[in-house]
C-alpha cells in the first residue's frame, strides 16, 4: 500500500505548532485521519443536496442526523477506528444517493454539481487514501492560499464543535430545524471552489450565532431532564467497594448506568467533563453516585490504570488504553480499535467487568470540592453579588476555563487563579478547571471565590450570567468588571469562541498557544475587530486587566 500522507492541525497539540503529518499527537494514525477527512468531504456532498431540497420544502431527517453525528465523529479524541469511520462514509453514500435521486426527480438543476456531491467512494482503500490526500488541507492551500484555507477550516472546526453539542441535545430530545438547515447551508457553501474572506468571515459569525442556539438547546435538554444544577459538594476521595468510572459528556448514558447499577453494591464515579453531573438533582439523587475520581482527560492513562474497576467513555477525550484494556468500554460515537463498544445503553458488560475487579479496599480520607454554580444558582444571588461589587468588596470577575491539554504552558492557568486578588471571583467551566479546582479560594462574605459552572457547553450559563450582570449594572458586557481568560484544545472551544465573537465580546485572552490554522492575516483581523490576544504570563496579564477595570 502507498504511504499515507495525512495533515491535521485542528487541535492545540498540532506537531511543532504547525500540523501533524505522519501520526497525530492525539494517537490518530494516518489512515484514520484520512478517513475522517473523507467523512467531512462526504457531509459536504450530502448537504449540497439537502440544502437544495430543503429550499423546495423537502424534509431531510436522515441527512440531518447523519451530518451531526459524522462531524462529531471527527472531533479530536472521539473515534480512532478507521474501519468504523469508513463504515460511516459508506452509510453517508446511501443517504447521498437517496437525496440525489430526489434532486433529479424534482427537476432541480443539474448544472454546477460540486465534486463532493458527485463523488463515489472507491471500494479500494488505496484509492480512498489517494483521494483524501489529493483533496485535503494541503491541496486547499495550494489552490486557494493560506488565509482562505484558514477561514474555511475555522468554519469546519466551528461546525464540528457545534455538532458535538447538537448531538448531546438531540439525544435528550431537543432539536431545532433551523439548526439542521444551517449545517446544510454552511457545508453546501463549502463545496464552492472559490470564497472571499468576507464571505467566510460572515459564515463563521453565523456559526457562532447558531452555536449559541445549540448551547441553549443543550441547556434546555439537560435541565429539562435532570433539573437546574445546584451547588453540591462532591467527594474526590474513594469509597470502599466495587467501582465504575464514567468519563465524557453524555448525561443520558450516566443516568442509564446509574439505573442499571442501583442496588448492586457498585459505586459510580465521574471523571473529567462528567464532574458537573453531581449538581443535577435528577442525577445526584442516586446515592451510589459516590464522587469524582481523577482530573482532566490527558491524565487518564495514569489514573485509569490505578482505578480498581470498570471504565466507561461516553464521548470524546479517549486516549490509547494502556494496562486496562480489558475493563474499558465505549458508548455513543467514541471508538477505539479493540475496545468493547456498548450498544443500546446495555451496560451489563461494564457491570460484569466492575464486579470482577477488586474495587477500592478502603475509604479514602474525606475531601470535597463544590460544583453546580450554573446560571440559575449564580443569578439567584445576583443582588448580593451586585451589592458586593458596588461596595467594593468584589473588584473583578474572571472567567478562567476551557479545554485542558498535555502541552507545556498550561500551568499559566493555575498561576493565574492562584495570583488573582482575594477581592476577585473566578468563574470556571470545562476541564481547564482541573488546573486549580481542588485549591482553597475561600469566600467573599458568603460568595465563594471559585464558582464551577460546569462542562464546556455550560459556556451558555456563563454567557447568561454576563448578560444578567450587564443588565444589572446597565453597562455593555465589554465594560463590565469581567475578563475572559480561555484555554483551548479542540473544536468545541472553537465554536464557543465564535459564539463569543458573534456576541461582540472583546479583549478575550486565549492560550496556551494560538491555533496553528489561524494565519497572521486572519489573526490581524480578529485583533482589529475583537482585540483577541494571546496570554502572556499570569502576573502581567492580571496587572493589565485590573488596570483597565471600570467598576
Amino acid at each position: 500500500m502507498q504511504e499515507e500522507k495525512m495533515f491535521c492541525y485542528q487541535c492545540e497539540q498540532a506537531k511543532n505548532g504547525k500540523g501533524c503529518d505522519s501520526i497525530g499527537i492525539c494517537g490518530k494514525d494516518p489512515e484514520t485521519a484520512l478517513m475522517q477527512d473523507l467523512l467531512v468531504y462526504q457531509t459536504k456532498g450530502i448537504s449540497f443536496y439537502a440544502n437544495a431540497l430543503r429550499k423546495k420544502g423537502f424534509k431531510t431527517e436522515k441527512a440531518d442526523k447523519f451530518v451531526i453525528e459524522a462531524l462529531f465523529t471527527t472531533v479530536t479524541n472521539v473515534n480512532f477506528d478507521s474501519a468504523k469511520v469508513k463504515g460511516m462514509i459508506d452509510k453517508g453514500q446511501e443517504i447521498k444517493e437517496e437525496l440525489k435521486n430526489n434532486f433529479k426527480e424534482n427537476g432541480l438543476s443539474q448544472k454546477d454539481i460540486p465534486p463532493h456531491a458527485a463523488w463515489q467512494p472507491s471500494e479500494k482503500l488505496p484509492d480512498l487514501i489517494k483521494f483524501a490526500s489529493e483533496n485535503g488541507i494541503i491541496a486547499s492551500k495550494k489552490s486557494s492560499g493560506e488565509d482562505i484555507t484558514a477561514l474555511r477550516e475555522l468554519l469546519i472546526y466551528g461546525l464540528k464543535g457545534t455538532a458535538a453539542y447538537a448531538d448531546h441535545a438531540m439525544i435528550l430530545g431537543q432539536t431545532d430545524d433551523k439548526v439542521f438547515a444551517f449545517f446544510h447551508e454552511a457545508l453546501s457553501f463549502l463545496t464552492r471552489p472559490q470564497h472571499t474572506a468576507d464571505e467566510l468571515f460572515a459564515m463563521n459569525m453565523k456559526c457562532g450565532e447558531v452555536n449559541l442556539r445549540v448551547m441553549e438547546l443543550l441547556d434546555l435538554a439537560n435541565t429539562g431532564a435532570y433539573g437546574h444544577p445546584v451547588p453540591t459538594k462532591v467527594r474526590i476521595t474513594p469509597v470502599k467497594g466495587k467501582a465504575i468510572l464514567v468519563s465524557g459528556h453524555d448525561l443520558k448514558d450516566l443516568e442509564e448506568l446509574l439505573k442499571q447499577t442501583e442496588g448492586k453494591g457498585i459505586n459510580v464515579y465521574t471523571h473529567g467533563e462528567m464532574l458537573p453531573a453531581h449538581g443535577y438533582p435528577g442525577l445526584k439523587k442516586y446515592r451510589h453516585l459516590a464522587g469524582n475520581y481523577g482530573g482532566a482527560w490527558q491524565d487518564q492513562q495514569k489514573e485509569f490504570k490505578s482505578f480498581p474497576g470498570a471504565i466507561l467513555m461516553t464521548t470524546n477525550c479517549i486516549q490509547k488504553p494502556s494496562g486496562y484494556e480489558n475493563r474499558i468500554f465505549t458508548s455513543g460515537l467514541v471508538q477505539w480499535p479493540g475496545v468493547k463498544h456498548v450498544n443500546n445503553s446495555d451496560f451489563s458488560p461494564v457491570i460484569e467487568a466492575a464486579m470482577a475487579e477488586e474495587g477500592f479496599k478502603k475509604d479514602g480520607e474525606e475531601k470535597y470540592i463544590t460544583v453546580g454554580f450554573a446560571r440559575n444558582a449564580v443569578i439567584s444571588v445576583a443582588d448580593t453579588v451586585i451589592d458586593h461589587v458596588k461596595k467594593g468588596k468584589i473588584k473583578h470577575f474572571f472567567l478562567v476555563g476551557g479545554c485542558d491539554g498535555a502541552k507545556p504552558g498550561r500551568n499559566y492557568y493555575t498561576e493565574f487563579a492562584e495570583k488573582a486578588p482575594k477581592d476577585t471571583v473566578i468563574l470556571t467551566l470545562a476541564c481547564g478547571k482541573f488546573r486549580f479546582n481542588k485549591m482553597e479560594f475561600g469566600e467573599i462574605e458568603g460568595i465563594p471565590r471559585l464558582l464551577d459552572a460546569g462542562q464546556c457547553n455550560d459556556a451558555y450559563s456563563a454567557i447568561q450570567i454576563a448578560l444578567a450582570l450587564s443588565n444589572a449594572f446597565k453597562l455593555p458586557v465589554n465594560e463590565l468588571p469581567l475578563s475572559l481568560v480561555l484555554s483551548w484544545y479542540e473544536q468545541k472551544a472553537v465554536c464557543i469562541l465564535l459564539t463569543l465573537l458573534h456576541l461582540g465580546i472583546k479583549n478575550i485572552r486565549i492560550g496556551p498557544s494560538l491555533p496553528a490554522f489561524i494565519t497572521p492575516a486572519v489573526l490581524k483581523v480578529l485583533v482589529e475587530k475583537f482585540n483577541i490576544m494571546p496570554v502572556k504570563n499570569a502576573e502581567q496579564d492580571l496587572k493589565d486587566i485590573l488596570k483597565l477595570s471600570k467598576v
